[in-house]
């Protein structure tokens, strides 16, 4: 089919579904889009009789489901009959509109699957001398980053490959809008333990719902999200929230304790709005970071920021954000300030400030110094104001 989608066809509805049918005996079904990306955006997806089966959102142009595999993003299993709906999201469209082809295939013979090889494992390096408090450990991870399964180049195993190489004892695997990588985290840990997780994803805020809770409607208002989250035993965060054009602008009544103050893209550590954010937000936030990270080469590594958890071990990671156990720094081997009870360490953090809550300041003195430790979010600066590490 061919058809065109005017900027009025966005502002009215921005998610539009197109009905097809998928006949008895169907062991395959492709979908394929077409339109100038020079012009615009349009996202893909797919629901069938039985609900959810996929998103790639603007990252692909084409999907297969079968009943043994499925393209990156999208749910294995039985073609079922009936009525299915290709979703098409009108992410960018010009003024002047867009024209799109869509083709809709459904086969009795599912195609072959493409074999890709998994990476050599490689070395980790040596982890962090961080005592421990009270028997629980600080562990090093990252909170946000994508693989083939949304936007991002990698697949699981190299994901968890580089994390393993970056010193990361845990990362959250967040693809957009879709839970179709998570069948693939536990066999590819590297040592690594990757936590299940999704970034819900609109055009007016992000947020990763974290935990083993199956799919979330992004279709659905957000405070659905955390009802969600929260039934199911998961964790929800609100991400990069001064994010440029996905930045949060939705209304949510119940706001989640959890957000990702630091991300990647927080460039010049300088500007303070992120933490004025936070401060607005919550007064009992609780601070993680995030890199983000997609393809090499493009915004963070894994571990860039570093968010640093207190737990009883990195399966336990998400009821130590919870308890609201957490650290951030800008790597993995970066100047760092944990809390360990009632004072804080301060580590390769010689001549930066503490920042206490309220605003009183103190010069850091050695590599390994010990603190007096407040109530709040801590953080150590340069002497020109730049962020360097936080800490509740």
């Amino acid at each position: 089919m061919k058809g065109h989608w005017s900027l009025d066809d966005r502002l009215e509805r921005m998610l539009r579904e197109v009905p097809f049918e998928v006949p008895p005996g169907s062991e395959a079904v492709t979908v394929r889009l077409d339109y100038d990306r020079s012009q615009g955006v349009l996202d893909l997806g797919c629901g069938a009789p039985g609900g959810f089966r996929g998103w790639s959102g603007g990252a692909r142009a084409e999907f297969t489901i079968t009943r043994d595999w499925a393209t990156p993003g999208y749910l294995p299993g039985v073609p079922e009959s009936g009525v299915w709906h290709v979703w098409l999201g009108l992410h960018r469209v010009p003024p002047q509109g867009l024209d799109f082809t869509l083709e809709i295939t459904a086969e009795r013979t599912a195609p072959p699957e493409r074999f890709v090889a998994e990476p050599p494992p490689g070395e980790r390096p040596p982890r962090r001398d961080v005592p421990d408090v009270d028997g629980l450990r600080w562990y090093a991870g990252d909170f946000h980053a994508h693989t083939v399964h949304s936007d991002g180049t990698l697949t699981v195993a190299e994901l968890a490959e580089l994390a393993h190489g970056r010193g990361l004892d845990f990362l959250a695997v967040t693809d957009h809008n879709t839970v179709s990588h998570h069948p693939w985290l536990r066999a590819a840990g590297r040592g690594v333990t990757l936590i299940p997780g999704q970034e819900v994803t609109t055009d007016r805020g992000h947020a990763n719902v974290f935990g083993e809770v199956g799919w979330v409607d992004f279709r659905r208002p957000a405070d659905s999200w955390a009802e969600h989250a929260g039934r199911a035993g998961g964790l929800i965060s609100i991400n990069h929230p001064l994010g440029g054009d996905c930045a949060w602008l939705l209304p949510i009544a119940d706001r989640p304790r959890v957000a990702e103050v630091w991300s990647s893209g927080w460039w010049d550590r300088r500007w303070g709005a992120p933490l004025a954010w936070a401060d607005a937000w919550r007064e009992d936030v609780v601070a993680i970071g995030g890199s983000d990270f997609h393809r090499p080469g493009s915004d963070g590594l894994p571990g860039a920021p570093t968010t640093w958890v207190l737990a009883e071990d990195p399966d336990a990671v998400l009821d130590g954000v919870r308890a609201g156990r957490t650290a951030v720094s800008a790597g993995p081997d970066a100047p760092l300030l944990l809390r360990l009870g009632d004072e804080l360490l301060a580590l390769g953090a010689d001549g930066l400030v503490l920042v206490r809550p309220g605003g009183a300041r103190q010069v850091v003195r050695g590599e390994r110094a010990l603190l007096r430790a407040g109530e709040g979010l801590h953080r150590l600066e340069t002497h020109e104001n730049e962020v360097i590490a936080l800490c509740h």
